[in-house]
């Protein structure tokens, strides 16, 4: 079994961070992260929690970059043009700098203000940082890794408030910034001789958003309109800038920057132009070191100095040209967020209300409004076309794409609220159930990330056990005591189990066949025992002492495993004629919260509060070994323990555990940030999986900071310095003042349930932050078998250019290199297939299938890989039916692609039957 699993993917969460059960304060700030666009369009960069989403809307897949923050993340910005570097901002100012492509952390730093905005200059050469009250300018990094690559170009002050918005002019040489002070100010990047900053004012709110126009856009105005007053402005002159500021209460007021223009030259001009030359080249020496980039030349005029916005508007004024309010109710409808297309002079605009506008700029026509969410639009996103817009609610965690000249979602993602409880997989791992504390269940594909349906919501409390009769029908337990089974073709609820007084379920299971359906509750102490096809209630399994913590069935016979609270494990036997037998018992000498069997039914595992896990034989009931993970899975301090993590260590165990596909090892995951494999036979720990390093999660740091902690234990002064509306008051207990009875909550960094796909090539873990998928890395591992120095890849090569396919295969197969094996399954022809494959030994057929699944997930070659797989059914099916055990996981692989391309061609020729339809006629035509 190969363990070179890592993190492939973050599903149950788009966008946001997690909320703690209950809680109504959001655990990042009230506007939440930014979104960011690709520079093609097609991708989105979301944040979420510590983690980056990266969604592909094209190929309609997801995928998480393998980098971490050390707290929720508050702020990303992407290099323009080829998308290099990725930097991120935490709530705490902790920033990385990341080569997105590669997604590997090139350097760490830390700004010293709190960072509300960044976002790099059009050219890419430079990135605008809000820190604090001032403005920091940074040159751009390269992709190398330097001892220090950050370096400041300048630090540009003039506003009282903090900022809150910035934006750069199209050719990188203006700033402008806005902030809590309800004013916003120009800069030059560079220098300029005789340029004052400009600070414009006439807002009564804090700004969210600061836009220039594009200069090319000005100047194509330029060519058809002159004069001084077409646009309502009052000042006269060549228009040379514009720039758009939005406030909170909902006004935005455009702004015109204007120059005189150069009339006739006045004779003193003429005399004085002679003596100005010297002062000519000090401006050009004060360009040159300020880094402006304009030196003169005697071939290159002054003019270049025009070329661009920082020197046109120098002696030149600003003026308000017009002034709209977005709605007349500014107290219920606020402007939380804005994105703006120069290229495109659009402008989108999302409320408080959830609701969102786009407006064309400067006449502030509206093109589009639609009420997205009952929650805040915390942040808006424009991609380059101006074709889709993005958007995020942080309360809800939702991410919504929309497409507003079709006016249709072309994405449209939310999690559970309050996170997720349970999971399961479907028999043929394309599928992940999971309910969550909201009474929910969603289906996610495994293969995109993505939920594509959430079945009506039926449960009225948290879904406790989710669980597949078959690949249609699933299973869910919840806290409101009725167990649900829901329709996978209608997505419906289309029958109910309830028993017959109240009570809670905690605990579900179902038999191989999908005819019998178990539900533990939690008083009283029962088991409750329904016919999945007529939803009647056919016995009840009484005994326990305790709540019915776990259940789970026998892989191959008819028998029932019950774990208690009350320390004991019971197997019943469902099917025997005479009901009243008493089950056999396993004493655990503690409560037990998680059992499992192995996949050959002869071994049953149990886990209890003092972190043991004890195996047992099924048959003679005898204990077969012990395993102690306490010690594996303690760590980590919350904030309100009064002990170390060292001597807390009774409040770890295992509440979930599972065996591989194998049953060589277990799976298991808890109280805790960690998940254990360990394995059976030697009883050792193989390796341990911190499942978060986020530490704006509870549990994460093993040691508190000295600083926060006092004489009444650690002091929670431990807040997103990013929030931009809460003010933060110290919480006393029986305060009148200060104090409105709110009370933050944490979320707990822990495993609810881990879970092994059928396919055994990834397993799945669902924590606070949601479902976290772990697959076998893509780069298969160098695992060379049997060589010989015959046995090179240019050998393999010689043996495909002299058409012996047969030994070109098993010399691939036994470098295990998948470009190399790829390369041979290609190049044989479709008419050898039969004979090759006859030639592959028993020994390399495991690894043959599972390079096939991976050649076949997306090749365009249906046909033709299909014909490799049914020459090895044809060939190799007796053998590999008689060792179905080994095969087993490689062969679920296969079939889960081969089902899903099946998926693939069917909607193709669902959607194009009438075409087909034709062109058959047609060739029928041709033919007769």
């Amino acid at each position: 079994m190969k363990f070179n699993y890592k993190l492939h993917r973050l599903c149950g969460a788009s966008y946001g961070t997690p909320a703690a059960t209950g809680s109504s304060i959001l655990s990042s700030s009230s506007k939440g992260s930014n979104i960011v666009f690709t520079s093609d369009g097609n991708s989105v960069l979301s944040p979420v929690g510590n983690r980056i989403q990266v969604l592909d809307l094209l190929h309609h897949s997801c995928r998480t970059l393998p980098i971490e923050a050390r707290s929720n993340i508050r702020r990303i910005a992407l290099s323009p043009g080829d998308d290099r570097l990725l930097i991120v901002v935490d709530v705490n100012h902790y920033a990385m700098l990341v080569n997105f492509h590669r997604g590997v952390i090139l350097h760490r730093f830390k700004f010293k203000h709190p960072v509300r905005d960044m976002k790099f200059s059009p050219d890419g050469s430079k990135f605008a940082v809000s820190a604090g009250k001032y403005v920091q300018v940074w040159f751009t990094p390269g992709i190398r890794r330097e001892f220090a690559p950050m370096v400041l170009h300048r630090k540009y002050t003039g506003l009282a408030g903090d900022v809150t918005t910035l934006d750069w002019s199209s050719d990188s040489s203006i700033l402008i910034a806005g902030g809590k002070d309800c004013m916003a100010r120009v800069w030059t990047v560079d220098t300029v001789k005789d340029y004052k900053p400009w600070m414009m004012v006439g807002h009564k709110k804090p700004l969210v958003g600061v836009h220039f126009e594009d200069s090319d856009r000005i100047n194509d105005r330029n060519q058809f309109f002159s004069g001084a007053g077409n646009t309502g402005s009052t000042l006269t002159g060549k228009l040379v800038a514009r720039c758009y500021t939005i406030s909170e209460d909902g006004v935005i007021v455009t702004r015109e920057c204007r120059k005189e223009e150069d009339g006739e030259v006045n004779p003193e001009d003429a005399d004085n132009e002679q003596s100005n030359g010297l002062e000519n080249l000090g401006n050009d020496a004060v360009d040159f070191f300020s880094g402006g980039g304009n030196t003169l030349t005697a071939q290159q005029p002054t003019k270049t100095k025009d070329t661009d916005q920082a020197h046109a508007i120098v002696k030149a004024r600003w003026g308000n040209t017009s002034r709209h309010y977005f709605s007349t109710n500014s107290s219920s409808n606020t402007v939380v967020s804005t994105s703006y297309s120069s290229a495109h002079s659009l402008l989108v605009v999302g409320f408080s209300t959830g609701r969102f506008g786009l407006y064309e700029l400067p006449s502030m026509s509206n093109i589009h409004t639609l009420s997205l969410s009952h929650s805040t639009i915390g942040t808006v996103s424009i991609n380059p076309s101006a074709e889709w817009l993005a958007f995020g609610c942080p309360k809800t965690q939702q991410l919504l794409i929309w497409e507003w000249r079709s006016e249709s979602y072309i994405l449209k993602q939310s999690g559970h609220a309050y996170g997720m409880r349970c999971l399961a997989y479907s028999p043929d791992g394309i599928v992940v159930a999971t309910g969550g504390e909201d009474g929910t269940v969603k289906l996610w594909n495994s293969h995109s990330g993505f939920c594509y349906v959430t079945l009506p919501k039926s449960h009225t409390a948290a879904v406790t056990a989710v669980e597949f009769a078959n690949s249609t029908v699933v299973l869910s337990a919840s806290l409101d005591g009725t167990v649900r089974a829901h329709d996978l073709h209608r997505y419906r609820n289309f029958k109910t189990y309830t028993s017959d007084t109240p009570c809670q379920f905690l605990s579900m299971a179902v038999d191989k066949s999908g005819e019998i359906v178990c539900a533990g509750s939690a008083e009283p102490f029962r088991v409750c025992v329904w016919s999945v096809q007529t939803g009647k209630l056919t016995d009840v399994l009484t005994g326990h002492l305790g709540p019915i913590s776990g259940l789970a069935f026998h892989p191959i016979r008819g028998t029932l495993a019950s774990a208690s609270w009350d320390g004991s494990v019971k197997v019943w036997d469902l099917y025997k004629s005479d009901g009243g037998s008493a089950p056999e018992t396993f004493e655990n000498g503690a409560d037990v919260v998680c059992l499992a069997f192995r996949p050959d039914g002869n071994q049953i595992c149990s886990g209890n509060i003092r972190g043991l896990l004890r195996l047992w034989n099924v048959d003679d009931g005898r204990l077969i070994c012990e395993i102690d993970g306490q010690k594996d899975i303690k760590g980590g301090r919350k904030l309100n323990d009064r002990m170390t993590s060292d001597n807390n260590a009774a409040s770890r165990y295992f509440t979930s555990i599972v065996y591989s596909a194998d049953g060589t090892c277990l799976l298991a995951g808890g109280n805790s940030k960690y998940v254990c494999i360990y394995e059976i036979s030697q009883q050792i720990l193989l390796k341990k999986f911190q499942i978060s390093f986020n530490r704006s999660l509870d549990g994460v740091l093993d040691e508190l900071h000295s600083k926060n902690l006092g004489d009444g234990g650690p002091l929670d002064d431990e807040h997103d310095s990013a929030d931009d509306e809460v003010n933060f008051a110290p919480h006393l207990p029986g305060a009148k003042r200060a104090d409105d009875g709110s009370r933050k909550s944490r979320v707990e960094v822990l495993t609810m349930q881990v879970a092994f796909s059928p396919t055994g090539r990834e397993w799945s873990t669902v924590s606070g932050e949601g479902l976290h998928v772990y697959s076998l890395d893509d780069d298969m591992i160098f695992d060379p078998i049997a060589l010989t120095e015959a046995v090179t890849p240019s050998a393999v090569q010689v043996n495909l250019k002299n058409r012996k396919y047969g030994m070109a295969l098993s010399m691939s197969l036994h470098l295990n290199e998948f470009a190399l094996v790829k390369t041979v399954i290609e190049d044989t022809p479709y008419e050898s297939i039969s004979a090759v494959v006859r030639s592959v030994g028993q020994a390399h057929l495991n690894q043959l299938i599972q390079f096939l699944s991976k050649c076949m997930e997306d090749s365009p070659h249906v046909e033709y890989y299909l014909q490799w797989c049914l020459a090895l059914l044809q060939t190799h099916g007796i053998f590999m039916e008689k060792n179905r055990g080994k095969f087993l996981r490689s062969f679920r692989a296969l079939f889960r692609v081969v089902q899903s391309r099946y998926a693939d061609v069917k909607s193709i020729c669902d959607d194009n039957k009438y075409s087909l339809e034709f062109l058959e006629q047609q060739a029928n035509l041709l033919l007769g």
